[in-house]
């Protein structure tokens, strides 16, 4: 795939050996902190630079430290063993010398089936009932998701209910490309699993982040079942098994338009009360 086709924010420019320069998204006077799905999406990317035939299969990122937009960020590229089949690679984001986050990713080729068998599709409203479709946001610059019944993921006011939240989400203006199209559904399981965990618990919303609360993703493990296309809605079935001593868990199943198990994924966040003095923005 030529450079003019992927997207800018996906371009990768060599600054040195397995070392590239990434462009960060986002309007820095709003909220001077790079969004963790930009950089899954931009790690994804570089993962696979260097090992043609293979896809990423596993990628377990931890965010150490907040980037900042208005830093340059670099990611750097290990190789730890490139298989036949299987081969796994450390990636680093950097800004000058401060580390952002570390992934561990496992690469991966096709093989033949031995046994098969996926969870079922849960039973949602079709996307053209089930809610208003979004633009951008949470999700890759330019694509669309649906919360399906236009739960209120802001007010402090909305009703409480079970910590589960289904998304559909899609993205048609990006190539349909095995390795664009998991960075791109990489860069929207970053931010829907903190507001699943706080549904039950009245008086507290996402409305709070950064302003009462200090909320953020800690780590983050993504796994690819099989191929997809984001042009194509894919549905994300979130919940949150557990909440506590500042912390949340949480855990998705993702499938496509046909109800195919495509692709899961778990995460570890902070929700702690903000320190006094201190402001998240």
């Amino acid at each position: 795939m030529s450079a003019v086709e992927i997207p800018d924010v996906l371009q990768l420019t060599e600054v040195g050996p397995n070392r590239y320069r990434v462009r960060n998204e986002g309007d820095p006077a709003l909220y001077n902190v790079v969004f963790g799905g930009q950089l899954l999406a931009q790690m994804i990317m570089a993962s696979t630079v260097d090992s043609p035939g293979k896809f990423v299969k596993t990628i377990h990122a931890i965010f150490a430290r907040a980037g900042r937009l208005d830093a340059t960020t670099e990611i750097q590229v290990e190789s730890t063993h490139d298989g036949r089949a299987l081969g796994s690679v450390t990636v680093t984001a950097w800004q000058g010398d401060r580390l952002c986050a570390r992934a561990l990713v496992l690469l991966s080729v096709d093989e033949p089936d031995v046994i098969r068998h996926h969870t079922p599709a849960p039973t949602e409203p079709s996307p053209t009932a089930a809610g208003t479709i979004n633009v951008g946001g949470l999700v890759f610059p330019g694509a669309e998701y649906i919360i399906v019944g236009d739960v209120d993921m802001i007010s402090v006011d909305a009703p409480t209910a079970p910590a589960e939240l289904s998304v559909y989400y899609r993205s048609t203006a990006t190539p349909d490309d095995r390795t664009i199209n998991q960075a791109v559904l990489a860069w929207g399981t970053d931010g829907f699993l903190i507001g699943t965990s706080m549904r039950p618990h009245e008086g507290i919303n996402q409305a709070l982040a950064h302003v009462s609360l200090s909320t953020g993703v800690v780590s983050h493990t993504l796994t690819f079942h099989q191929p997809f296309s984001m042009h194509d809605w894919v549905l994300m079935v979130h919940e949150s098994p557990f909440a506590g001593g500042g912390r949340t868990h949480g855990r998705c199943l993702i499938f496509d338009a046909g109800g195919e198990l495509v692709a899961s994924y778990v995460q570890d966040n902070l929700v702690r009360a903000m320190p006094a003095g201190q402001s998240g923005m």
